[in-house]
C-alpha cells in the first residue's frame, strides 16, 4: 500500500494518486493529516504538492506539526521509503528529515514551466530505472523553490551524494538559464543520508501519460514502486 498524505491546501494528491494506482497499477490510498498513525500495512508514504496550510508562515512550515508527521518521522526512521514533491519537499525540509530549506524564487515570480534535471545517482530507491547522467524532463510550478544550504553544507551532501537531480538544460549541462529558481548547485532534489528520504521540486506525477506532460515522471515514480516490490520496510 502506498500512502499519499493529504493537508489543508494539498492539490496534487490525488494526481499522484492517479499515478501510483492507475497508471503505475499500484495500490494507493489517500491518509488525512490528522490521523495519528499511517495504515498498518503502508510501504511507501508520498508527500504531495500544493500549499498546505496556506503557505501561512513558511511553505511547510505548518504541515510539519499535523499529526500524522510524527507517523511519517517513525516510518521513516525505521527504514521506510518517503517521497516529497514540491510542497511535500519543503514540509521534508521543515521536518527536519531532509537537510537544507526552500526560499523564495531568486526572481520573485511564481514559476510555471517543464524543466529539464539530470539524475545525478541511479543508486536510490527513486532513480533505479533512470541511469547516472539521464535527462529528465519534468514539470515544476511554485514560488518557493530555491533549494538552500551553506557553501559547506552543499559540499558536504556533494561528498555524501545526496545531491539525486540537478537542474539542467536539455543537453545534461548545468547553465544559469536552465535553474528556474535559484536553487544553490543547481539542486532540483536531495536524498536523506539514509536515502530512504527523497524530495524533489518538480511533479514526477505530472508526467505519467505521453499525451500530457510526457513519460519521465515513471523513471521515479516506478523506481519508487520497484523498491517497494523487492522488500522495502513496512510501517
Amino acid at each position: 500500500m502506498f500512502a499519499v498524505v493529504q493537508f489543508p491546501g494539498s492539490n496534487d494528491d490525488r494526481d499522484m494518486r492517479f499515478a501510483m494506482k492507475s497508471v503505475l497499477g499500484a495500490p494507493c490510498a489517500l491518509v488525512w493529516h490528522k490521523e495519528a498513525a499511517l495504515p498498518s500495512d503502508v510501504r511507501a508514504v508520498l508527500l504531495p504538492g500544493g500549499f498546505s496550510y496556506g503557505d501561512y508562515l513558511r511553505c511547510g512550515a505548518m504541515a510539519r506539526f499535523s499529526p500524522i508527521m510524527a507517523a511519517v518521522r517513525r516510518f521513516a526512521d525505521a527504514g521506510g521509503l518517503v517521497l516529497g514533491t514540491c510542497n511535500g519537499f519543503q514540509v521534508l525540509c521543515e521536518a527536519g528529515l531532509l537537510p537544507g530549506a526552500l526560499l523564495r524564487n531568486q526572481d520573485l515570480h511564481f514559476v510555471c514551466d517543464v524543466v529539464h534535471v539530470r539524475v545525478e545517482r541511479a543508486d536510490t530507491p527513486f532513480t533505479s530505472r533512470a541511469r547516472t547522467g539521464a535527462v529528465l524532463q519534468l514539470p515544476v510550478k511554485h514560488g518557493d523553490g530555491a533549494y538552500y544550504v551553506r557553501p559547506d553544507e552543499l559540499t558536504r551532501l556533494e561528498a555524501s551524494r545526496q545531491i539525486v537531480l540537478r537542474y539542467c538544460d536539455a543537453a545534461g549541462v548545468r547553465s544559469p538559464g536552465a535553474n528556474p529558481n535559484g536553487s544553490v548547485g543547481d539542486v532540483a532534489g536531495v536524498c536523506n543520508a539514509r536515502g530512504n528520504v527523497f524530495g524533489l521540486m518538480p511533479h514526477p506525477e505530472h508526467a505519467v501519460e505521453a499525451a500530457i506532460g510526457g513519460l519521465d515522471g515513471l523513471a521515479i515514480l516506478g523506481s519508487l514502486l520497484d523498491a517497494v516490490k523487492a522488500g522495502a520496510p513496512s510501517a
